[in-house]
């Protein structure tokens, strides 16, 4: 049975008409901490949020939920709940359904198979979001970040942060993914006369260009199909506060100079308006890019750069500041312990297993350790998966055609590897599951509808499952790498 983690108090509604994907998405969604509701088409969708006793922070949506069209749903739950998230959940990820899906209001697309990490991802962003906008509603203050650290260098961007955080400058944060720059704006944010004012954040990597523009500056009601209704920029929603542009490296060069405009002018047309819009915002920028070489290479505009580029703060990433590790992992094992949870006994190995470790996703993988700690209770099982992490491992034979392992020598490799148990048996699992389908294929020459009948699955579940493990993808990646064409036969899931 799969460990649960402590309830959050948020439901996520689940809108998918396939029993498999549906269940994992409840599973994965249980597994985070979230109560589930499920919908299997459009009118069950509709139905539940209209219940009284519905509670739900967010939707799940397929987009061709019951082979209909999942844009016509989308549309009801805006009209019912203009302000819920809804998160598009699909196998195609082409620019224009994420464009269309974005206009009619989603606030975010995930693509089949989901993640799990951008599922976790996506969901906390959308929550976050809703949040933010309450809060600006409401006239809630923002809370404070506690930006924290014992090395030399964090305490010297702690001993900024008062009188950086107190000016009305732009600030430009540079850092890797994951070392703590937004954590770091809230701070400065908290410290500025702003503090009482809206902070909203703007991923400019998660959305694409096309829609980057209308989140920012918003739009009129007839600007373009699906503009039911005008709609606030974040300029406007964040006044009298911070608005942070993260990772704004990857912003479009177009758009820049708008943004250019607005840092300028403090004034900006919604799109499709013709009314001059002014703006009293303190912009605060991020990335993991160096800016830099980005006006070298035209992709980034110089102009833009400086008039961002006021303060510059540099954030180290986490392996370089060894200081601030246990510290953090402290913190964040607080802050996700369930209440009146005893504590986790911070024991030598797990000390030298956490310094030990290179930490390359910077203290959001070290969150997210802490997090499976908290549910777990189990230090030794951390420092063994964070050493299984970093040892050699073997090369990769994905792809490469050969004989299937026999149930005898994988029970031996679980039985005896490094890697964890767990893992293990996941991967052998998906290996049969990857064998069985090839194997099913095969015997109908790849005809997926047959396949999927001698499976006694689902058509759209075998497609899913095949994207799932690779199986195609394998295929013609071996074929491109050696420029020719491989029977079906030669392909091995791993």
């Amino acid at each position: 049975m799969a460990v649960q983690a402590p309830k959050n108090g948020h439901t996520i509604l689940v809108a998918e008409d396939e029993l498999e994907v549906r269940g994992y998405l409840e599973m994965a969604l249980e597994s985070l901490g979230y109560d589930v509701e499920l919908a299997q088409d459009g009118e069950e969708t509709i139905n539940a949020l209209r219940s009284p006793k519905s509670g739900i922070s967010a939707v799940l949506l397929d987009l061709m939920i019951s082979q209909s069209d999942g844009m016509e749903t989308l549309q009801a739950v805006r009209q019912i709940a203009p302000d819920l998230p809804v998160i598009i959940v699909s196998g195609s990820s082409s620019t224009p359904d994420i464009v269309t899906a974005m206009k009619c209001g989603a606030a975010d697309f995930l693509c089949n198979p989901v993640a799990h990490e951008d599922l976790k991802d996506a969901i906390a962003r959308a929550i976050e979001d809703r949040i933010a906008r309450e809060q600006v509603s409401t006239g809630q203050p923002p809370k404070a970040s506690g930006f924290i650290g014992k090395s030399p260098q964090v305490k010297q961007i702690l001993s900024l942060v008062p009188m950086v955080g107190w000016s009305e400058a732009p600030v430009l944060i540079q850092g890797e993914t994951g070392s703590g720059k937004e954590v770091l704006a809230r701070e400065l944010h908290a410290h500025s006369p702003r503090a009482d004012g809206p902070f909203l954040k703007l991923n400019c990597a998660a959305l694409p260009s096309e829609l980057v523009e209308s989140e920012l500056f918003g739009y009129e009601r007839g600007a373009f199909t699906g503009a039911f209704q005008k709609k606030l920029g974040m300029f406007e929603m964040a006044a009298r506060g911070t608005i942070l542009l993260d990772e704004i490296g990857d912003m479009d060069v177009r758009l820049q100079a708008k943004l250019l405009h607005v840092l300028q002018d403090h004034e900006f047309q919604r799109i499709g308006g013709k009314e001059m819009v002014k703006v009293n915002v303190r912009v605060i920028a991020a990335t993991h890019q160096d800016l830099e070489a980005a006006i070298k290479e035209r992709r980034f505009r110089e102009d833009l750069y400086y008039r961002l580029n006021v303060i510059n703060l540099q954030l180290p990433p986490l392996r370089e500041r060894k200081d601030d590790i246990v510290p953090l992992a402290q913190h964040l094992m607080a802050k996700h312990s369930p209440a009146g949870a005893p504590a986790v006994n911070f024991a030598m190995d797990l000390t030298n297993a956490l310094l030990a470790y290179p930490w390359p996703g910077n203290v959001r993988e070290l969150e997210n350790v802490m997090r499976r700690l908290t549910v777990l209770r189990n230090p030794a099982l951390i420092c063994s998966e964070l050493q299984a992490r970093t040892a050699p491992k073997p090369p990769s034979t994905a792809g490469i055609a050969g004989p299937a392992p026999s149930p005898t020598v994988a029970a031996r490799d679980i039985k005896g590897g490094e890697t964890p148990i767990l893992e293990q048996v996941t991967r052998a699992k998906q290996q049969a599951e990857a064998e069985a389908i090839l194997a099913a294929l095969n015997s109908t020459r790849w005809n997926r509808k047959q396949a999927a009948a001698l499976l006694k699955i689902d058509y759209k579940a075998l497609l899913y499952k095949m994207k799932k493990l690779g199986v195609e993808d394998d295929v013609l990646s071996v074929a491109s790498s050696t420029n020719e064409a491989l029977p079906r036969t030669a392909v091995a899931a791993g």
